[in-house]
């Protein structure tokens, strides 16, 4: 069985197919974003890869792999006690899917078979990709990093034959092994080059966290279509399952991956709990979603943070709240009035029709972090205002992945934690402080927003 990086892209259309289902593709066409450092390495030389046609894109691929190689040289025998890294014995394939007669790679029938995508075959022990319908794809709308990333994935496959997952061990026992568990590793493992490629330790190639946003976007157009279930087969899991299990291998390394289990991973996909859930998408409307967060947040902090707690005043405004030094955003903590002024027209209501409900749900649920720290007398302004304020929404975000579908009270839908990981990728509203500054990447945003879904509001450092 082949291992694939997700869902295909389809490059005639420049979409995403999954199913039956099309979905246009994110991100903005990029002029830069690149990640070859000239300077020391440069372009390798393709030629060591079946079927390549010596283009930019194999290039860019190639130099990608050397890279990872010497990566793995480096870092298998420190994670695996000392065994040896092989390279892949089967190769490397550049696939040109838009030619019918063009050869196939190990483990499929025809070049068609793998268009718009990429994956490792631990039969054959070698790495395939589309070069006409995937690579230039990503490079185009995420930047090179996209595609250092999906190469990075594949690998990670590799490492886990090494380290002995191979087909025979999932086959007897798939529930130690079940797909999400994998792919979730693969992503982790791909986290842990790009962490030793930021810090320069790279022969050929150089990325600052800024182009990791576009990157972490890819992954998240990657991502199961909603309503997917964690032990669906063939299962990868949703954009929150992804980026954390990449983010996780950036900030902990090879060997907290290694020790990925289904015991000591939470996965968030999940299948919709009723027909109707479904037939929405899981998306409430603006005015639910504002009817139903005041009462809600505020008694989950006031349960929380205990008595010198006192829910804010919540107030819908006509335009964009004005109040304290800075610009918060559609939503705003005002600081001198303890109330929460929220704008549902203009600009909140576009994320919410763009990305979904919990787009509203995350930058309002972070102005109730400012409220905490307001009411515990602390800064307001500064790095740790703004990672409390992400860290608060993250853990109330949690706080209602983890009830019952079947209390009084509403519950996040599938898909909902993704729409909280796209807006944090796409702008820092969720992130200001009450002089309406954050932080700089949408990968910081993320990761301080992960900290409080995983680890509740005692991860948020509030303080006594």
């Amino acid at each position: 069985m082949s291992r694939s990086f997700g869902v295909a892209l389809a490059v005639a259309a420049v979409a995403l197919v999954a199913s039956a289902c099309t979905t246009a593709v994110p991100g903005m066409p990029l002029a830069a974003g690149g990640v070859i450092n000239h300077d020391q390495g440069g372009d390798v030389d393709p030629s060591f890869i079946n079927n390549t046609d010596g283009g930019e894109i194999d290039k860019l691929a190639a130099t990608v792999i050397k890279d990872v190689e010497k990566y793995w040289r480096e870092t298998f025998p420190t994670t695996f006690g000392g065994q040896a890294w092989q390279d892949l014995k089967g190769g490397y394939y550049s696939v040109d899917t838009s030619n019918q007669g063009a050869p196939a790679p190990p483990c499929v029938n025809q070049a068609a078979d793998i268009e718009g995508n990429a994956f490792y075959c631990p039969t054959a022990d070698s790495m395939a990709w589309d070069r006409v319908a995937l690579l230039p794809v990503l490079k185009d709308h995420f930047g090179e990093a996209a595609v250092m990333l999906v190469l990075a994935h594949e690998m990670g496959h590799a490492v886990q034959r090494r380290a002995g997952i191979t087909p025979s061990a999932e086959r007897q026992n798939p529930q130690k092994y079940p797909t999400i568990l994998l792919e979730s590793q693969a992503d982790c493992y791909a986290g842990t080059f790009v962490k030793w490629v930021t810090d320069g330790k790279a022969d050929r190639l150089l990325v600052d966290r800024e182009a990791l946003d576009p990157a972490l976007e890819a992954m998240v157009a990657f991502r199961d279509p909603v309503g997917t279930a964690k032990n669906a087969q063939g299962a990868h899991g949703d954009a929150f399952d992804r980026v954390s299990a990449f983010q996780d291998g950036f900030d902990k390394g090879s060997k907290f991956c290694s020790t990925m289990s289904v015991d000591n991973r939470q996965f968030t996909a999940r299948a919709f709990g009723s027909d109707q859930d479904e037939a929405t998408g899981g998306n409430s409307t603006m005015d639910e979603v504002l009817k139903d967060i005041p009462g809600d947040i505020g008694t989950f902090l006031k349960t929380k943070v205990g008595a010198r707690y006192t829910p804010p005043k919540f107030t819908q405004v006509d335009s964009a709240p004005t109040c304290g030094k800075g610009d918060q955003g559609p939503a705003a903590f005002c600081v001198d009035a303890r109330e929460i002024d929220v704008a549902p027209r203009g600009e909140l209501a576009k994320l919410h029709q763009k990305i979904g409900d919990w787009a509203t749900g995350t930058i309002v649920a972070s102005r109730y972090g400012l409220s905490v720290l307001a009411a515990m007398n602390k800064p307001l302004t500064g790095p740790d205002a703004q990672k409390a304020a992400l860290c608060v929404a993250g853990a109330y975000s949690g706080e209602l992945l983890n009830r019952k579908s079947d209390q009084p009270t509403f519950t996040l839908s599938p898909g909902d934690l993704d729409e909280g990981v796209k807006v944090l990728l796409q702008n820092d509203y969720a992130a200001r402080d009450a002089d309406g500054n954050a932080p700089q990447t949408g990968f910081e945003r993320v990761s301080e927003y992960r900290n409080g879904v995983v680890g509740g509001l005692k991860a948020c450092a509030l303080g006594g």
